[in-house]
């Protein structure tokens, strides 16, 4: 009995103290979130990797991209701010690789009201998909505009991941027209 006794206030303190660690378990930030858009093209790779290559060029051929502001060209580290419906937001070029027909960038300067995002990093690609026709991939990971635990659901993982998902479709869509000559 008294073992019964002892064991029961042992029990509470510990049972105490594994609750107070598990708790900020259950408080942990945003997990990053994915889209991807593609599109058949019917234009060689070379001709769309022309257009899409060019780091400053999206203002081109993505109609969400109002105007672009571009400086250090298509090497690494160059930036653009790019001018959106609702505000700009500033990209930072992290690699080319014309090999692969592949550009690589991510968010430097945040603007939740023009994209509601706190970060990404995205990458597109030309593929060739034979019969000189072309793959495009617009891919990326990114976090949502709010990173705190209860986001407003303008700023949450949802909303994060509608606004990149249209972001990419109206890319793709876009090169599409532009290589396609529509």
């Amino acid at each position: 009995m008294i073992f019964a006794r002892l064991s029961r206030r042992a029990l509470l303190p510990a049972l105490g103290v594994l609750l107070a660690i598990a708790a900020p378990a259950q408080a942990h930030g945003p997990t990053p979130q994915k889209a991807e858009a593609k599109a058949t093209i019917a234009a060689t790779p070379d001709a769309v990797w022309k257009i899409a290559g060019d780091f400053a060029g999206i203002g081109g051929w993505h109609s969400m991209v109002k105007a672009v502001r571009a400086k250090g060209g298509n090497a690494a580290g160059a930036e653009r701010v790019l001018v959106l419906e609702k505000g700009e937001i500033t990209d930072g070029l992290d690699d080319v690789d014309a090999a692969l027909r592949s550009l690589s960038w991510r968010l430097n300067t945040e603007n939740v009201e023009a994209l509601p995002v706190s970060f990404y990093t995205i990458t597109l690609s030309v593929n060739d998909a034979g019969g000189g026709k072309s793959e495009v991939v617009m891919a990326g990971r990114f976090y949502r505009g709010d990173t705190s635990n209860f986001p407003p659901d303008e700023l949450n993982d949802e909303a994060a991941v509608a606004a990149m998902t249209a972001f990419f479709e109206a890319g793709v869509n876009g090169l599409k027209a532009k290589a396609e000559g529509k």
